[in-house]
């Protein structure tokens, strides 16, 4: 697995920590990009420790890093879905191919749904997950390479990031604003599109 990807994806993150948070400052605590970003600076700092270490090791070690230091509903969700590869990917050959990936994936979506009890159309990052998602899995299947899969995913996840503006949150501290949450992007939202496009950037 390459840790070049994760550490491209930390410096996306803390690259973007003052956006992430102006979002949040429109509809939430205000704190996504500080608490995810100091969570990437960790990973960062502990990226010599992943050498060597198989796809599900270097999972678990993020999730643990994750929910060690970033706060928040967006350590719970994060850290759920690394922990939720890690555990997938325990009996699973090394070498990820293209249809393991789109399966951790989905593990991954899984996981963030049960532990945020969300589902699409809510204005959270499964409203990009998901269909960013099932973007990928399709191309995967009708025989696009994994750049090609993750060029479509990033496509849709841009623009579902978008249409999170016109979505009444109904899950989170934004639910609170009612219809006053029409207008903005989902912070959450924000920060899946940069994962993904970074994720798909970074494959040769």
């Amino acid at each position: 697995m390459s840790l070049k990807i994760i550490e491209n994806v930390a410096n996306e993150i803390i690259k973007n920590k003052d956006y992430l948070t102006d979002l949040d400052r429109e509809i939430g605590d205000g704190d996504h990009g500080v608490n995810l970003s100091r969570g990437f600076e960790k990973v960062l700092e502990s990226m010599n420790d992943l050498n060597g270490k198989t796809p599900s090791e270097i999972m678990m070690k993020i999730a643990m890093i994750l929910m060690s230091n970033v706060g928040g509903a967006s350590g719970a969700i994060y850290s759920t879905a690394f922990l939720k590869a890690g555990q997938f990917l325990k009996d699973k050959p090394t070498e990820l191919t293209p249809e393991l990936i789109s399966e951790t994936w989905k593990q991954m979506i899984e996981g963030i749904q049960s532990r945020g009890n969300a589902k699409l159309g809510e204005k959270t990052l499964l409203d990009v997950q998901i269909p960013a998602f099932e973007a990928f899995e399709s191309a995967i299947k009708s025989g696009k390479n994994l750049k090609e899969s993750f060029g479509e995913a990033t496509k849709i996840a841009e623009k579902a990031m978008n249409n999170t503006k016109d979505i009444v949150a109904t899950k989170g501290r934004a639910s609170y604003l009612g219809e006053r949450s029409k207008g903005h992007i989902d912070p959450g939202s924000a920060s899946s599109y940069l994962i993904i496009k970074t994720i798909y950037e970074s494959i040769n």
